[in-house]
């Protein structure tokens, strides 16, 4: 398969992304914290999309996601804000074993609409906090909507408005306004000097963005017991307590209150109209 580059597609966000693209499979995919997280929702994954699936994947990233769903019989159009992101996803694609089913997309979620799949996807998924980036979140949604079948499922995996242990962590270090940052709904994020507004919202925004033509039927926490990726220096200094996080980790994101407590959430929604 190959690569497509749609005309002028640069966003604020994808500028900022494409300075972290070097370095971000060392800084996140590759940390233990990093692991941990995803290997949460890739048990949602296996449930969620089946082999012979074709999905579209939003905010791809280095394509860590996309390799292996294709890994896993399912094909893959994947896209990402980023130009950087995507070139790192396609040398990634290019040194694999075998010709793996995906196709990289440098198209960022605001103009997903753009989009005209025949026939329509199986599904959708966007994992990590990509969609956090995307202000008019109603309008993903209705875009979104045209590009699957009544029945399939997007696959969504947002940052939370808490984060329990993010509160406690800055509370302990005395920093009462790092704390609470996301609380507030939104906030600047600083990514290797660029900023960038990251939104926050609550599950009851998630549902009311995605009605009507998406219903959520599950939710489960991501990083519930496994901490933010910024404290990767300290779980390895603690690998045992980190173990122990690990193993709490499936058990507390499914119980009512904590699992929206993580530093994710990962939330099923179901097509129900045409």
């Amino acid at each position: 398969m190959s690569s497509t580059h749609p005309t002028n597609p640069i966003t604020l966000a994808g500028l900022v992304f494409d300075r972290l693209a070097a370095t971000y499979d060392n800084d996140f995919t590759n940390s233990l914290i990093g692991r941990a997280q995803r290997h949460a929702v890739w048990r949602i994954v296996r449930k969620t999309f089946h082999p012979g699936n074709n999905i579209l994947e939003l905010n791809c990233g280095t394509g860590e996601d996309a390799l292996f769903l294709a890994q896993n019989n399912i094909s893959v159009f994947a896209c990402d804000a980023s130009q950087q992101m995507i070139v790192r996803a396609e040398h990634r694609l290019k040194y694999q074993p075998t010709a793996l089913p995906i196709v990289f997309c440098h198209l960022p979620t605001e103009r997903i609409a753009e989009l005209h799949p025949a026939p329509r996807f199986d599904g959708i998924f966007s994992n990590f906090s990509g969609l956090n980036c995307s202000a008019d979140l109603d309008a993903v949604a209705n875009s979104l909507a045209s590009l699957i079948k009544p029945g399939d499922k997007l696959l969504l995996c947002f940052s939370t408005r808490f984060c329990l242990t993010e509160i406690l962590y800055y509370l302990t270090r005395g920093n009462l306004r790092k704390s609470l940052r996301r609380c507030r709904g939104q906030a600047q994020a600083t990514l290797d000097g660029a900023s960038l507004t990251i939104y926050y919202p609550t599950l009851r925004q998630l549902r009311r963005s995605f009605a009507p033509n998406f219903r959520l039927s599950s939710h489960i926490g991501i990083g519930v017991a496994v901490p933010p990726s910024y404290l990767e220096p300290w779980v390895r200094r603690h690998p045992t307590i980190f173990s122990i996080l690990c193993r709490l980790e499936a058990t507390l994101s499914t119980l009512p209150i904590l699992r929206s407590t993580g530093d994710h959430r990962l939330l099923t929604f179901e097509k129900v109209s045409s």
